[in-house]
């Protein structure tokens, strides 16, 4: 998921599966394309713009790939930093491909980080934090806003009570996963940025701050 994104490195090449983005390289980590569909609809989302490429990549998906097609993208998951599960929609909606794709990634003697929007529990239904502890290594969670207000403002979430259910899964998640961080970006109007730090080291995790408009 875009929100949680780190872009301070360059491209320097890509990895395609009948002409679908479903791997590419940044930097010293490969990441992963594995959804179009997200539980938010966040106003500053390059996606809700209409805006599918980032650098030379262009992520449009014809379709939802396997897990089998996901791992025919990853050339060799050790070499990389970290294989980051992100594209233009939220992977863990599809759980059980990221799950199988990571445990693919592990077993090959890869990092597997997942950005995500925090809403797994409330969009799968459970609590699916003992399922990704056994093959994610870390998590970026786009906490967003210091409260529901703001939050349901730039975010647009498709779910009630998202925001709250949020603030659970960044609290219940370094329960399970060592290496958790929360993230906002400076520049939304309302956001406050030392609030959400607050938020975020008073449930043990990290926070980055990220900047408005700063892709790459």
């Amino acid at each position: 998921m875009w929100g949680s994104v780190e872009w301070h490195f360059l491209y320097d090449s890509r990895i395609s599966v009948e002409n679908q983005q479903l791997s590419y390289i940044i930097g010293d980590s490969l990441y992963l394309n594995i959804t179009d569909r997200c539980t938010l609809e966040c106003a500053f989302c390059p996606k809700t713009q209409g805006i599918l490429q980032v650098h030379e990549y262009d992520l449009t998906l014809d379709h939802r790939p396997s897990a089998a097609e996901v791992i025919a993208a990853i050339d060799d998951p050790a070499k990389y930093k970290e294989v980051v599960f992100c594209g233009y929609g939220e992977p863990t909606l599809r759980l059980k491909v990221l799950l199988e794709v990571a445990r693919y990634i592990k077993a090959k003697g890869g990092k597997v980080r997942v950005n995500t929007d925090g809403l797994a529990n409330l969009a799968n239904k459970r609590n699916v934090l003992p399922e990704m502890a056994e093959c994610v290594d870390s998590l970026s969670i786009s906490l967003n806003a210091q409260n529901a207000e703001v939050y349901d403002k730039h975010c647009q979430p498709a779910l009630a009570g998202s925001y709250e259910q949020m603030l659970e899964f960044v609290t219940e998640a370094p329960k399970y996963i060592k290496d958790v961080t929360a993230s906002a970006i400076d520049g939304l109007e309302g956001v406050d940025i030392e609030a959400c730090r607050k938020i975020a080291e008073a449930r043990g995790v990290k926070f980055r701050r990220r900047v408005l408009d700063i892709v790459g």
